[in-house]
Order: C-alpha cells, then structure tokens, then sequence
C-alpha cells in the first residue's frame, strides 16, 4: 500500500515542481516576448505566415491591424474547424484507397466515420471502434494525428484569448494564436516526448503488423505502427484517443512505469501551467497560486477517495478469497491500483480521456470521482477551456458576493453586469443540457438504444458517463455500454458539437466584454479576488452551482451502487 501511495505523490511533486516553469513560458509565448526557442522556431513560423498568408505578429506595423473582436474570433474557429473537418471525414471514408493501408482496411460506415471527425475536431476522441482493425495508417496519422495538434491548439488558443479579454487586453487573431500554439508549445514538447517514449519501448513504423509463433506453437499476429508520435500528442494535447482499442493499457503504447509516468505528467502538464499564466498576465501571482491549490486540494480528495477504493477492493470478492484484496479487474499488472486510480481521476480531471485501465470496472468510488470530474470540468479542465470555465466561476462567485455585500461586483477593476453573468449562464447550463436530456431519452426506451451491458445501477452509470464524457469533451468511458451504433453515434456527437461550439462562443463573447470595460481604481470596499477566504467561497460556489446540479445523477449511480455493495448485493 505504501508504495502506490509513494508513486502518487511523486506524480503530483512533479506536477507542481514544473508548474510555474511551464506557466510562465506560456506566457512569454502568448505576451510574444523571448524565448530559448526563437532561433529555431522563428524560421519556420516565418515560412508558415508566408505560406498561409497570416500576418506575421513581429512583422511590423501595427499589431492591432489584425486584432479579432469575440466574433470575429469565434468565427474563425468555427470555420477553419469546419473546413478541418471535411477533410478529415474524407480521408475517413477513402482510406481504402489511399496509401498507408498495410492490412487493406476499407473505410468505417458513415456514421462512425461522422462521430470520429466530431469527436477528434473537438479535442473529444471519443472512439466508437477499435484503431488497429479500424482505420489505417493514413488514417491514424494524416486525419486522427493532425487534429490531435489542431484541436488541442485551438482550445489553447481560446484560452489564452479569454485570459486577454479577462486582464484588459485585446482577444488577439486566431491563426497566429493557433499558430503559435502548434510550433512554440506542442510541437517542441511532442518531438521531445515522442523520443522519450522511443527510448521506453514505444514503436515508431510504417511495417504492416508483425507475426509471431507463440510457445504453443500457434500464430499471433501483432498490430503494430507509428505509435510514439500519436501516443504523446494524444497525452499532451489531452486528446486521448488511442492507436489502439486498449489505449494507453496496451504494452505498445505504455510498456512500464517510465513512459506511465511520462504520460500522465503529459496529461496535466498545459491545463495545471495556464493557470500560473494567468497568473502572469493579471500580474497576480498570488490569485493564480490560491486558485491553483483550491484546484489541486479538490484534485487530491478525489484521487484519495478513487485509490481508497481500489486499494480495499470489492468486499463480495473479498468475502470469497478470505481478506482484502486490491481491485485488479480491468487493471494492468504493470500500474497497480495506485496508478491506475490516479490515471482515473487525471484523465477526466484534464479532459484527456486516455485510459490505462478499464474504467467500467472501477469501484464505485472511482466511478463517483471521474463523473465528478467530467460534471465540473474545472479539475484541471480541458484544454484552454477548463482554465476559462474555471474563472467563469471566479467571475460568479464575485458576483454573488457583490450581492451580498450590496456592491457591483468588479473583476480585475472591471465591472460585472447582466450580459457577463448571461454569458457565464449559457456556458454552465449548457452541460447539464447535453448530458440528461438524451441519457433520458435513453432510458425511456432502453430496449432499443440503451446498450447497456450491466443492468442496475452500474447501467446508470455506463449511460451518464458516455454523455458526460461527450458533452465534455472527454472521450473516456464505461466500455461495457454498446455504443457503436447509430443512436449512440449520431446522439454523442449532438453533445460533443453542443458542448464545445457553445461554450467557445460565449467565452469568446464574455472576453470581448470584459476587454471593453474601463478599469475602475481599487478602493477599500474592492472585493479582492486574492484572498484565501474568496478563494474559499469560489470552491463553495463550485460544488453548489456544479456538483448539485448532477447530484441526482450520482445518487443513482455510483453512489447506489457503492450502498448496493456494501449490503451483499
């Protein structure tokens, strides 16, 4: 027990170790100040301006030329991920005739093919099939890989652009952003990365799958392909979509302790980072540390509640082997409860959706934290998003405070009014939406759509989680649920579409507000933001706006089950 208890804080130590080193090259980066990259990157970004005929952030002139407002931001999202998106569903449904097919995969039926390019378009990779006896190598690297990088530098960008409106600064332009994103963030850290997960065992080839002779004396055909470059672009990007059906459980993608470490350090690298570089930007040091470790306190509650109760194992299995035992189903040998747990609760806490372990089989507990996870989704949050929703509950928090004490609520000096907390509604209300109306939907006819393969209370869970994961852009879940079909392909991809087009329009919108304003002067009656008893109202704000909101949903999943457990059940 004391060693998977070690494994996890040394996780987290270098979590926070590598935090404010992180977060403030982001935001050199962002601000357009030195880095130790402009030798190298500035040629290339150089050529990429050129080429696309974005106009170059050092090139002269003035930088306002190309300053977006939030509709113009929004829009720019909107359309260049719709264009991303043909192409990628086009290179889905030829892949058959297209080069990189070693096993001669045609193409996936209309409907999975359309999930895929949603799912994948917004940063979801919710996957509906099996990769290596889906899609092909073109496939996994040409569409699935280049939106791994887009998808993820567009919800960065969108952060970044929402922590601008946010401190008083213009949004910015959405190419250079993406842009800049790609070249100065992702790219360094994947190539660095994908070597590391070389050098641990991952594979990186074009040969077709390798064959075998067992010591049996059978042939086993073993799928593998360029797997390193996809793996780490999946963790840092928070993507999640593996090359594979088992994701990162598969010896491929995550062969020992090393590259598991890699990957989950990848996982919270950029969403825990953004938060120091908000910091940054509010030159606030101090209000981006106390948000931080109101985060990461809630962070380590659900991790210990999810390890507890993987470590005490199933007290009906229990009963029959005479002691207590960890729960090892659906679980690598190689990881143990305790990096399986803490992998758990990382991957929906970040909105990665990578897996290195089952989480169908998950103790109650464990399927308790990640549906928290994926409810808020501020823990650590999606990419650029979640630190954006995260201080969306920051601005209503001040809000109701303001009520209380009878004062406009301000901001960073800026005035709170009815369009902000509009705005700020419309983002929160739109989870619960795309969430329980089609998981009821579901359950009013669960003959013909639900799949579930586990009836009861666990079914209720199997069901949740595959809309939350949805709707929040995550991609896990309780793979026991039959979901490749057509309702479940067309019906997720409503909640993947709703719940990132959405938001990303109202943030955009609330930041351009908020750059609007002018900055009123701090007085002695300013509700200051950077307090550690504000800080505490924000986490109470948070669990009563967010948590409550799904806790019915919990009752009758995971937390029935646990009781239907603990009774012999």
């Amino acid at each position: 027990m004391l060693q998977g208890w070690i494994q996890i804080a040394i996780t987290l130590l270098v979590v926070i170790a590598t935090t404010p080193f992180f977060g403030r090259y982001m935001a050199n980066v962002f601000m357009e100040e030195r880095t130790l990259l402009d030798p190298i990157i500035n040629p290339l970004e150089r050529a990429i301006y050129g080429f696309s005929a974005v106009r170059s952030p050092t090139a002269g002139g003035s930088p306002s030329q190309d300053e977006m407002t939030g509709w113009q931001y929004a829009k720019a999202v909107l359309y260049s991920n719709l264009i991303m998106g043909i192409w990628v569903y086009l290179i889905l449904m030829t892949q058959g005739w297209l080069a990189l097919n070693p096993t001669g995969l045609g193409g996936p039926s209309w409907d999975t093919a359309l999930h895929t390019t949603f799912s994948f378009l917004t940063n979801t990779d919710q996957q509906h099939y099996s990769g290596e006896t889906t899609l092909s190598y073109a496939s996994q690297t040409f569409a699935l890989g280049f939106l791994m990088f887009t998808s993820a530098a567009t919800g960065l960008s969108v952060g970044i652009a929402f922590i601008r409106g946010l401190t008083g600064r213009p949004l910015g332009n959405f190419y250079t952003d993406l842009i800049r994103s790609i070249t100065r963030i992702l790219l360094p850290m994947s190539i660095i990365g994908g070597l590391l997960l070389i050098l641990a065992g991952v594979p990186e080839t074009l040969a077709g799958p390798a064959t075998a002779t067992t010591l049996e004396g059978t042939t086993q055909v073993i799928a593998r392909g360029p797997i390193a470059h996809f793996e780490i672009i999946k963790q840092i990007g928070e993507n999640g979509g593996g090359f594979f059906g088992a994701n990162s459980a598969h010896p491929l993608e995550n062969p020992n302790g090393f590259s598991n470490l890699l990957e989950t350090w990848a996982m919270i690298s950029i969403p825990s980072a953004l938060i120091y570089t908000y910091g940054v930007f509010a030159n606030n040091r101090k209000q981006a540390w106390l948000v931080f470790w109101m985060v990461f306190v809630i962070f380590v509650f659900l991790v210990s509640i999810a390890a507890v109760g993987e470590f005490q194992g199933n007290p009906l299995v229990n009963s029959f082997l005479g002691g207590q035992q960890p729960n090892l189903e659906g679980k690598e040998v190689r990881f143990g409860w305790a990096q399986t747990a803490l992998w758990a609760v990382m991957t929906t806490a970040t909105m990665c959706g990578a897996v290195n372990g089952m989480h169908d089989s998950l103790m109650p507990p464990g399927g308790f934290a990640t549906l928290f996870n994926m409810f808020l989704q501020i823990i650590w949050g999606g990419q650029g998003t979640g630190t954006a929703y995260l201080f969306i509950y920051l601005i209503l928090a001040v809000f109701l405070t303001g009520l209380m004490v009878g004062r406009t609520p301000e901001f960073l000096g800026r005035k709170i009014e009815k369009k902000e907390i509009v705005l700020a509604s419309v983002i929160l209300l739109v989870h619960p939406f795309a969430i329980l109306i089609p998981w009821a939907i579901v359950f009013g006819f669960p003959d013909t759509l639900s799949g579930i393969s586990n009836p009861g209370f666990h079914g209720v869970s199997q069901v949740v989680y595959e809309y939350a994961s949805a709707a929040a852009n995550n991609g896990s879940g309780f793979e026991g649920l039959g979901d490749n079909t057509l309702w479940w392909n067309l019906s997720t991809s409503v909640s993947i579409l709703a719940g990132r087009y959405i938001p990303i329009i109202a943030l955009l919108l609330l930041a351009d507000s908020m750059s609007r304003k002018q900055a009123v002067p701090m007085t002695s009656g300013t509700l200051r933001t950077d307090t550690r008893l504000f800080t505490g109202v924000t986490g109470g704000v948070i669990l009563i706006l967010g948590a409550l909101t799904f806790f019915p949903v919990l009752v009758l999943g995971p937390l029935a089950e646990a009781f239907q457990i603990a009774r012999g059940g």
